[in-house]
């Protein structure tokens, strides 16, 4: 396979062919995250578009291309995330019959989506091995067309649209351009746009790493332990036949990320640049934060390549990275067993202007004296300085541990 499977020209055939079906995102600085960074960061909010993807661009791009007898027939695609929201919308939009084949453990909220987007979902196997390979049974059974995710041409071209985009609306030439990689659609599909249009621009590739099988680039594909990770929407063991080779011709670096730099990355996201992404989409900014040296005092753009992160999950990693930059403390302390403690430790607390989040009051099983008592408290502080004057302030009164 070579790296002339898509063109600049393919590319920019695809933006006409795409042009109306799908969003022209806004491309905006960021100056919270150029402070944060070191780097004058440049984003593009692809979370906006209609189903929260880049994804739908490719599957507008292939489905456009098909034939009228191929259109009766229907396509089909395998997907549990984003790849089917966008087939299932452009079907539906073009007339096609559309069926996804999903786990049978995906997500309900998923399944309840696509389906909302007109596809037809089938629930088939403990995974995503055996939801593909019922995939292509259906798929030759009923003579459907196969959409695949990130390993067909037209669908990368549909991708860089993303890229023609970028350099069109950015204010400024960038020095860097950091994607997601997962199959690799996207980030050759940008690569063959920027090379043509911005060969200055250098492309960075970024993965999670347990789904990196170009952690050695630019060495040859290595295997991957897998398992679950917050970036699911790159979670992909081996990079498609037909992005490969574009990748290892024009991509100049790939910087694998670990789940505390996504997690620590869709936080700054959503208190910096008032962004909700998923794990995928903040795998760029976690690559910036992860090798400050690198951007800084560059023209760095980041693409926010998709923002459907389930709620709680999203509650439960902004807690998280709280808890890590010490702005959440969860305190231990020993106390007297009489009328108005809580009250009085509360009213310190408040007064040092902290925030009470969650109080457990243990009388019997925790406390060394019958006349004594154990509170466990998690605290909401403006900074670790302040959570640290907080802890200094109750130590004064009580015995205090952190937890």
């Amino acid at each position: 396979m070579s790296a002339s499977s898509i063109s600049l020209t393919t590319i920019q055939e695809a933006a006409q062919r795409i042009r109306g079906h799908i969003l022209h995102t806004p491309t905006v600085p960021s100056l919270s995250l150029s402070r944060a960074t070191g780097t004058n960061i440049f984003l593009k909010l692809e979370n906006l578009q209609a189903v929260g993807s880049f994804k739908e661009r490719g599957a507008a791009n292939r489905l456009a291309l098909l034939t009228a007898e191929e259109r009766k027939n229907g396509v089909i695609t395998v997907s549990a995330g984003n790849h089917a929201q966008g087939v299932a919308r452009h079907a539906s939009l073009l007339g096609i019959h559309a069926v996804i084949v999903m786990p049978k453990f995906t997500p309900s909220a998923k399944v309840t989506r696509t389906a909302d987007w007109g596809g037809e979902v089938v629930l088939y196997g403990k995974d995503f091995a055996e939801a593909s390979e019922h995939a292509k049974e259906l798929c030759q059974r009923e003579k459907r067309v196969f959409i695949h995710p990130y390993d067909d041409p037209a669908v990368m071209a549909g991708q860089g649209t993303l890229g023609l985009e970028f350099l069109q609306d950015c204010p400024e030439s960038l020095d860097y351009l950091v994607l997601p990689i997962g199959g690799g659609g996207l980030i050759s599909g940008c690569a063959v746009a920027c090379a043509a249009l911005s060969p200055k621009t250098k492309i960075i590739g970024v993965q999670i790493e347990s789904y990196s099988p170009l952690r050695h680039f630019p060495e040859p594909q290595v295997t991957s332990p897998g398992g679950a990770t917050i970036a699911e929407g790159i979670a992909v063991l081996r990079i498609g036949e037909h992005p490969y080779p574009v990748i290892q011709e024009k991509v100049s670096d790939v910087i694998v990320v670990s789940e505390y730099d996504v997690e620590n990355a869709i936080t700054l996201m959503a208190e910096g640049a008032k962004q909700i992404t998923e794990g995928a989409g903040a795998a760029s900014l976690a690559a910036v934060l992860k090798r400050p040296k690198l951007f800084k005092g560059k023209n760095t753009g980041l693409v926010v390549s998709g923002g459907n992160i389930d709620t709680r999950i999203l509650a439960n990693t902004l807690l998280r990275s709280m808890l890590r930059d010490n702005r959440l403390l969860r305190l231990k302390m020993a106390i007297p067993d009489r009328p108005g403690i809580l009250a009085d430790i509360a009213t310190t607390i408040s007064q040092e202007g902290g925030n009470v989040i969650e109080v457990n009051h243990q009388r019997l099983f925790a406390a060394p004296s019958v006349q004594a008592a154990e509170l466990e408290v998690m605290i909401e502080a403006r900074s670790p300085a302040h959570a640290q004057e907080i802890t200094q302030i109750l130590s004064r009164s009580y015995k205090v541990f952190h937890i």
